[in-house]
Formats: C-alpha cells, structure tokens, sequence
C-alpha cells in the first residue's frame, strides 16, 4: 500500500487499543499486530523511513486493513497470541510456535512455588501476567527470590511424605534460599 492510498484511510482508524490485520494483493493475511493506539501504531508503518528489510517488505504487500478494538492493551495482547497461533501469518515469526507471553505462577499448594510459565492452568493457583519479555520475567522472579527463601523444587511436599522422611534438605536450603519444608 503506498502512502497515499494509506492517508485515505487513516482517519478511520480508531485512537483506541486492539488488534489490527494486514493482508496482501490475494486476501492473505500476511500480519497480525497489537497496539495501544491502533492509528499511531498502524501510521508508523506508513511514515517512519528507517524500517527493517523485512519490515519495508510487509508495507509493500498490504492491500487491505481491518482491526478490532478491545478494552485494554493487556486484551489486546492475548487477542494478538490467539489469532497468530490460529493463523500464523506470514510476517509474524515470534509466536507461531507453540510458545505463547510468559505468565509468573504462585502455585496453590501447601508450600508455595513461584516460577515462570507458558501454560495457565486453572488449577486455584494464582497468575501474573503475560509478560511481553522473559528477561522481564526473570528479573522479577530473582527479584522474589531475593526478599522471599521460597522452595524452587517440585516435591510433593504433602505431610505425609514429610512426616515419613521421604525428602532431604536440598543445596538451595543450605545456601539460604529456601527454609526447607521438605
């Protein structure tokens, strides 16, 4: 799409999050993205100069918009992880595998883990996120380790296995990281 065919219709974008769709000469969609603001993020494909290869590639090849509003970027984003896994456009290479934005756990169970997952399970446990960065992610979670000892092992840490002695105190108890309910 050149710039002039854009400029006609960017006043019918709207100045609120979603999703927007490009699709290329043949009605393939080509490109899935996010946006807090659909019109300035869709108009600085059109008029910034300094994009990537393949990014100056994809702006070629859009024939038609189309978008969808949500309520908030955070519903934009899963909206975004939804509709890439489903279609897998040409043009989005992040998340076409099966990773999906990653989500921090504090696992419901006797003796509480924190850790990073790709999966919410609707299991009671209590979930913070997506995350857009796993670095983001990580910091956090070595931010928690910090300033709480919690267990980082996967035992089944239930009274009976502990009453009978079934574990024993690993290497992150005697470094101080962890109090050891095992």
């Amino acid at each position: 799409m050149q710039i002039f065919n854009f400029q006609h219709i960017q006043s019918t974008l709207p100045n609120a999050p979603g999703i927007y769709k490009y699709f290329d000469a043949d009605g393939e969609l080509i490109y899935i993205g996010k946006a807090k603001n659909i019109r300035k993020r869709v108009s600085s494909y059109f008029t910034k100069s300094n994009h990537s290869f393949k990014t100056h590639e994809l702006v070629k090849r859009i024939q038609k918009i189309e978008f969808t509003i949500v309520r908030s970027e955070h519903d934009a984003l899963l909206l975004e992880n939804a509709l890439i896994k489903e279609f897998k456009p040409k043009y989005n290479i992040e998340l076409k595998d099966d990773k999906t934005y990653p989500w921090i756990c504090i696992k419901k169970e006797r003796f509480p883990r924190v850790f990073m997952t790709r999966r919410v399970i609707k299991d009671g446990s209590e979930y913070f996120g997506p995350y857009t960065s796993v670095r983001t992610v990580k910091v956090l979670l070595d931010l928690i380790r910090e300033l709480y000892p919690l267990r980082t092992c996967k035992y089944d840490l239930s009274k009976e296995k502990i009453d009978a002695g079934k574990y024993k105190v690993c290497l992150e108890y005697h470094l101080g990281n962890c109090k050891g309910p095992c």
